[in-house]
C-alpha cells in the first residue's frame, strides 16, 4: 500500500508532535525542581522512553506506506501543536501542569487525524490507537500528582450508603 497525500500529512503531523513531546519532555526532565523531584523526573523518563519509541515505529510505519517522515528541527517547529515548554527551572506543580498540557495536546492531535487514517489505513489507526491509550494513561498518572482526593457522594459510591 502506499499512502495517500493526506494519510502522509496527517502522520506526519502526530510525528512531529512526537518527537516535540520526548524534545519538550527531556527539557522538563533536566529543569524540574522542587517537592517530589525524584518521582516526577523518573516519570519523565518513562514519558520520553516511549514518546522516543512512538516515534521510531510511526516514522517506519510511514516508510513502510512510502511516505517520507520530516523530523527535522525546523519542521518539527514549524508545525507542532506542543505548547512551547518555558525557560530556566520549573517547579514540581507547574511541571505537572506543562507535562500533562503537552500530552494532552499531543494525544488531542492524534485524536484530529484518526478517523482520516482509519478510513485509508486501519493498520495505521490501530498504531495511533496505542499510542492514544499509553499517552492518556499519562496524563491520569501525571495530572494526579497535584490533585486532591474527591470527596465521595452518595451517588459516586458502588455501596447501600449507611453500610460498611
Amino acid at each position: 500500500m502506499k499512502a495517500s497525500a493526506e494519510l502522509g500529512s496527517n502522520l506526519q503531523s502526530v510525528l512531529v508532535d512526537l518527537i516535540e513531546l520526548h524534545v519538550q519532555g527531556k527539557q522538563a526532565h533536566w529543569s524540574v525542581v522542587g517537592k517530589n523531584f525524584r518521582d516526577l523526573h523518573l516519570q519523565l523518563d518513562e514519558i520520553i522512553d516511549d514518546a522516543r519509541t512512538f516515534t521510531d515505529e510511526l516514522a517506519e510505519r510511514m516508510r513502510a506506506l512510502d511516505a517520507l517522515p520530516d523530523g527535522r528541527t525546523e519542521t518539527v517547529t514549524k508545525t507542532t501543536h506542543l505548547p512551547k515548554f518555558p525557560a530556566g527551572e520549573v517547579d514540581t506543580t507547574e511541571t505537572v501542569g506543562l507535562v500533562t498540557a503537552l500530552l494532552t495536546a499531543t494525544v488531542d492531535n492524534i485524536r484530529d487525524v484518526h478517523e482520516a487514517v482509519d478510513e485509508e489505513d486501519p493498520a495505521s489507526a490501530d498504531i495511533l490507537n496505542g499510542f492514544i491509550l499509553k499517552l492518556e494513561q499519562y496524563i491520569w498518572m501525571v495530572s494526579a500528582e497535584d490533585r486532591k482526593p474527591r470527596k465521595p457522594t452518595a451517588k459516586d459510591s458502588t455501596r447501600p450508603v449507611g453500610k460498611a
